[in-house]
């Protein structure tokens, strides 16, 4: 028998333990497949049945929606959404970079800038600072 190293690891395996390992495994599902139908199979049943009832249903019950709530076709977005050509690139040494940020039309921060102030967790909490360590 050839009994290896696995690499990383200071146990010896043999091939032919880890062929009948497989064999074990392979054995147990084909069981496993065979006996599935007789434990569980009525979950396949009652899923079908289920479908079908839910097709017959939608055949029988037809409803018309009344015309208020019946969906419109949708928008075009150019019809919304205009995009115009963007300004010729300034001729600078740095030509492609953050020349948008000049034009005020083309700022990404169309609502002012973002502030982000410092905050006190013990000062929300009406905590004295030396509260926590």
């Amino acid at each position: 028998m050839a009994a290896t190293q696995q690499p990383g690891s200071d146990k010896e395996y043999s091939f032919v333990d880890q062929d009948e390992i497989w064999k074990v495994h392979v054995k147990i599902e084909l069981e496993s497949a065979k006996a599935w139908p007789n434990k569980w199979g009525f979950l396949a049943k009652t899923c079908k049945e289920m479908q079908e009832e839910s097709h017959n249903l939608k055949e029988v019950v037809k409803l018309e929606l009344p015309p208020h709530l019946k969906p419109r076709p949708p928008t075009p977005p150019e019809k919304y959404i205009q995009v115009g050509n963007s300004p010729p690139v300034p001729q600078t040494s740095q030509a492609v970079i953050g020349w948008r940020s000049t034009v005020p039309e083309l700022q990404l921060e169309r609502y002012g800038k973002v502030q982000f102030k410092r905050k006190s967790f013990l000062k929300e909490l009406g905590w004295a600072f030396d509260a926590c360590n």
